[in-house]
């Protein structure tokens, strides 16, 4: 089998300006990578971060900034601090914040506070400040109760006599780092501090000894151990202010006699109505048995014509009893409401 023939390169094209020209592409290429990194490789190689140019090269490639890490690694190292520059890069791939982790670190070693890299960065990963839980660690900061952005300014609880008290409470708390990452937030803090100071003012015998003795607010409240779970640990609750407010029993003792009021007018008027039912229902009687008695009169004359056909009665039986109805119908007159008054025929 004959070998395949070269193929003949391009009338006038020499192999040597070829490989000119791409030699010249390369050093093209390395002066425009050696000019754009130049300037970083020599910070981190005059202060011994130990980055060689084939890494900047290659953060370069997996789109990490450079410039990022190079600063954060020389902190750590000026600070003799172990730092890996594929830790940083790791970091920085998953979203982190790699300048305040290694401030962190360093703020954590001048503090003597226990801290690595990896917690670091898990509490940065977790959406945790890290700088800012060292900066409170070495540094308590203060909590305002109820959190004044809520448009809340001081927690409302009413006295076992009744008068409500307004206390406002201000929550000294340092940031515990063991239980940072899963602990809870300072809305947690807020939320217990309040119900510490609601069931410590709702227990008191009055209102006159909270105002006489605010500090028996802050010492229950910091014996119940509120910090528990969280990412905080109390240092000190104190009363900022204690005021007055509504009369809370007055008013709910007003209201219900209120209610009772409305209710027993209620009733009054249920047996209203069912007194007047009766009565409509007595009036109702009443003609019915007038209505009786007429048809009863009505039968009377044709009982007494009956009376007069059989022979039962004679005609002077039936003038007698008419005598007597106009005796009666006389007497009545007589003795009517109308008796003795002028035209009524009783003067003379």
């Amino acid at each position: 089998m004959s070998p395949v023939p070269a193929l003949p390169l391009a009338a006038g094209v020499d192999v040597g300006t070829v490989l000119l020209v791409v030699g010249l592409l390369v050093v093209f290429v390395l002066l425009v990578i050696l000019l754009k990194f130049f300037k970083i490789w020599i910070q981190a190689y005059f202060s011994n971060a130990n980055i060689s140019l084939f890494d900047l090269v290659g953060m370069w490639l997996r789109r990490v900034n450079a410039s990022t890490i190079v600063q954060s690694k020389i902190a750590l190292v000026q600070a003799n601090l172990p730092a890996e520059t594929k830790d940083l890069e790791a970091h920085y791939l998953a979203g982190g914040n790699v300048e305040s982790v290694a401030r962190a670190l360093i703020a954590a070693d001048r503090a003597r506070i226990p801290m690595d890299f990896k917690t670091a960065a898990g509490i940065d990963l977790a959406g945790r400040d890290v700088l800012d839980a060292i900066q409170t660690s070495v540094n308590p900061k203060v909590i305002d109760c109820p959190d004044p952005r809520k448009d809340k300014r001081e927690v409302a609880a009413v006295a076992k006599d009744g008068i409500q008290v307004l206390a406002r409470a201000r929550v000294t708390v340092r940031t515990n780092l063991s239980q940072l990452v899963g602990g809870a937030t300072e809305e947690t803090i807020i939320a217990r501090v309040g119900e510490g100071i609601v069931s410590t003012i709702g227990s008191a015998a009055s209102h006159k000894s909270v105002l006489e003795n605010p500090d028996m607010i802050s010492k229950t409240v910091l014996a119940k151990g509120l910090d528990a779970g969280t990412a905080f640990t109390i240092l000190s609750i104190d009363i900022a202010d204690v005021d007055i407010g509504q009369n809370i029993g007055a008013r709910l003792q007003a209201d219900q006699a209120e209610a009772d009021k409305r209710v027993a007018q209620a009733k009054a008027e249920e047996r209203r109505a069912l007194a007047v039912a009766h009565e409509q229902e007595n009036r109702a009687l009443v003609v019915e048995n007038e209505a009786k008695v007429r048809l009863a009169e009505a039968e009377i004359p044709m009982a007494v014509a009956e009376a007069l056909r059989a022979g039962r009665m004679g005609v002077m039986d039936w003038y007698r009893l008419r005598n007597v109805e106009a005796d009666t119908k006389m007497r009545d007159s007589l003795g009517g409401p109308d008796a003795g008054r002028p035209g009524d025929g009783s003067e003379g």
